[in-house]
């Protein structure tokens, strides 16, 4: 995954023609909304739950490919 040679940006707020389904628990989704809830009250940023998560997805695909072995995707997966 490493040298790919582009900065892995989030699509940010336009039109997406690819979907996928991801199925979360309940705490997770409140997890969400809440985070969602804080963007908006604390820091003043209207998001929607998808661009939350192409957000996150965004971040943690950058450590991967930069950290390999040390990114915080490999240690969770790894319950570590």
């Amino acid at each position: 995954m490493r040298g790919r040679g582009r900065a892995r940006r989030p699509s940010g707020r336009e039109r997406h023609d690819e979907k996928i389904t991801v199925y979360v628990s309940a705490e997770e989704l409140m997890d969400l909304e809440h985070a969602r809830l804080v963007l908006r009250g604390e820091h003043g940023l209207a998001v929607d739950r998808g661009r939350v998560v192409r957000e996150a997805i965004s971040v943690v695909l950058a450590d991967l490919e930069q950290r390999g072995e040390a990114s915080i995707l490999v240690r969770r997966l790894r319950g570590r």
